[in-house]
């Protein structure tokens, strides 16, 4: 019930980008406006030319259905849609969806008055999806480097692509895409542990059951590693460290061709080679 009075704060005309009143509604619960419309339109033929070119293939086995780019050989150009036209449509109507949603949801914070910090984070998403899709493929010369789309297909993409350069382990923004996904892990678990901890204290301890306040949680990291960043920082930590994994891990898939065609271990040649080993 709270939530259903809640909404009469922001259920008011205004804070689209486009549209104005005519797309100002909403279905149920959920706020459309005119990117609500497109982001259906995009994903829904999305999906159906998905199912479509699924069905011209030789399974309907989950795992094994793939939809593959073109060829190498049609370069930057369209293709058939049965030898990668499909993929290119699905591609575009793909980054259509998602960038609607992200502007859908810049209007919805207009309404509510907060600031854009979720359809920002939501682009690096969009962003490190955007580099295997556009980015790369474009910077290469052609549509058929990015990705099929299928669960096996997908996977054998991503081994084939790592084994290209020896050791994609080597990558020094692959190192750091996963050293931010690993510490983001790690953030989540002690926030999430403290806050319940916090709200569910032992009964039979000081207190004697009462739910805590932020100043315990403060004490207790204080104690523990000297130094608290807060409530409201731990969530800017929190955003930084989850951000910073999308994007480095874009990063390092763009750098890889582009800009380092050989094996990634040869890159740290300059490491070997300091005049401090000799």
């Amino acid at each position: 019930m709270a939530l259903l009075s809640f909404e009469r704060k922001y259920r008011v005309r205004g804070g689209t980008l486009l549209g104005g009143d005519l797309f100002d509604f909403w279905v149920g619960p959920f706020f459309v406006g005119f990117f609500g419309v497109t982001t259906a339109l995009f994903a829904g033929l999305g999906t159906a030319l998905i199912v479509y070119a699924a069905s011209l293939g030789p399974t309907w086995n989950i795992w094994l259905i793939s939809i593959a780019p073109p060829d190498i050989r049609y370069g930057l150009s369209l293709a058939p849609l049965r030898e990668g036209g499909f993929w290119q449509i699905i591609t575009i109507c793909a980054v259509g969806s998602f960038i609607s949603w992200a502007l859908r949801e810049v209007e919805i914070c207009r309404k509510l008055g907060i600031g854009y910090h979720v359809p920002a984070a939501y682009g690096v998403a969009i962003f490190a999806y955007v580099s295997l899709v556009v980015i790369r493929p474009m910077l290469l010369g052609a549509w058929g480097f990015g990705f099929p789309y299928g669960i096996f297909s997908h996977l054998d993409w991503v081994s084939n692509t790592g084994y290209q350069y020896l050791h994609f382990h080597y990558n020094p923004a692959h190192m750091l895409a996963v050293s931010f996904f690993f510490t983001t892990t790690l953030a989540l678990a002690l926030h999430g542990g403290l806050v319940l901890s916090a709200a569910n204290p032992p009964k039979d301890g000081i207190g004697n059951g009462e739910v805590r306040s932020p100043e315990y949680e403060d004490a207790f990291f204080r104690d523990t590693i000297g130094y608290s960043v807060g409530t409201l920082g731990i969530h800017r930590l929190g955003l930084f460290l989850a951000l910073s994994a999308g994007f480095w891990s874009a990063i390092c898939i763009i750098i890889s061709g582009p800009l380092w065609t050989r094996g990634w271990p040869e890159w740290w040649s300059w490491w070997l080679n300091l005049p401090i080993w000799s």
